[in-house]
C-alpha cells in the first residue's frame, strides 16, 4: 500500500514588476498610425493607494472602431500602420503615465456607450484589473449605458475620460483609495 502525499499549497503570486521581459514589442502602443486621420492619444497616470504614481505597470486597451465594429483583423504584435486591431499596450513611464495612439471607438450596441475596455497590470497586484474607459462626449449615451447607470455618480466619474482641447482624451487610473476606479470582475 503506497501513502499518499500531500503537499503545502503553492503561495499565490503577484504580477510584475518584470514586464519588460518578453511583454513588448514595436509600435505597441500606436494601435493607429500617429497623426493620421482620425488619430487621438488617450493617456493617463497610474496611480497606486497612496496617490503616487507606478512607474512599472502596464496598461492594455482593446476598442470598437469609430462606426462601433469590433475589429478581427491580426495583427496587433506587428504594426503594418494601416490596419486598425483595437488592441494597444502601454508601460508607464518613471512618472506613471501611459499613452496610446488609437480612435475613439464607437457604440457597440445595446445601449453601450463608447468605450475602451482596459486591463492594468502592476507588482504588487495577485491578478488583473479589468476597467472601461467611456468617452465624455455624448451625455444622454453615457446616461443610457447599463454599466454606468449601475453606479453612483462618484463611481460612475472614475470610468470617465476627459476630453482634451486638441482632441485627445486624459484618463487616471486610481488602484485604491479616494476616487479609486472602479474595476469589473470577470
Amino acid at each position: 500500500m503506497t501513502r499518499e502525499k500531500s503537499f503545502a499549497p503553492t503561495p499565490g503570486q503577484t504580477v510584475g514588476p518584470f514586464f519588460a521581459f518578453g511583454l513588448g514589442y514595436a509600435k505597441m502602443h500606436e494601435i493607429v498610425f500617429p497623426h493620421s486621420p482620425g488619430a487621438i492619444v488617450l493617456g493617463g497616470t497610474v496611480f497606486d493607494g497612496a496617490g503616487a504614481p507606478i512607474p512599472d505597470a502596464f496598461v492594455e486597451i482593446f476598442g470598437a472602431d469609430e462606426r462601433g465594429a469590433v475589429p478581427r483583423a491580426r495583427g496587433s504584435l506587428r504594426r503594418d500602420d494601416h490596419t486598425f486591431t483595437g488592441f494597444g499596450r502601454a508601460f508607464t513611464d518613471d512618472e506613471g503615465r501611459f499613452e496610446f495612439w488609437t480612435r475613439n471607438p464607437g457604440s457597440t450596441g445595446d445601449g453601450a456607450a463608447p468605450f475602451f475596455a482596459a486591463i492594468v497590470f502592476a507588482r504588487g497586484l495577485p491578478d488583473k484589473l479589468h476597467t472601461r474607459i467611456y468617452l465624455p462626449d455624448d451625455a444622454e449615451a453615457l446616461a443610457g449605458d447599463r454599466l454606468l447607470a449601475s453606479l453612483d455618480e462618484v463611481d460612475r466619474a472614475t470610468l470617465i475620460a476627459t476630453r482634451l482641447p486638441g482632441g485627445g482624451l486624459r484618463h487616471d487610473i486610481r488602484l485604491q483609495g479616494e476616487k479609486e476606479t472602479v474595476f469589473l470582475a470577470f
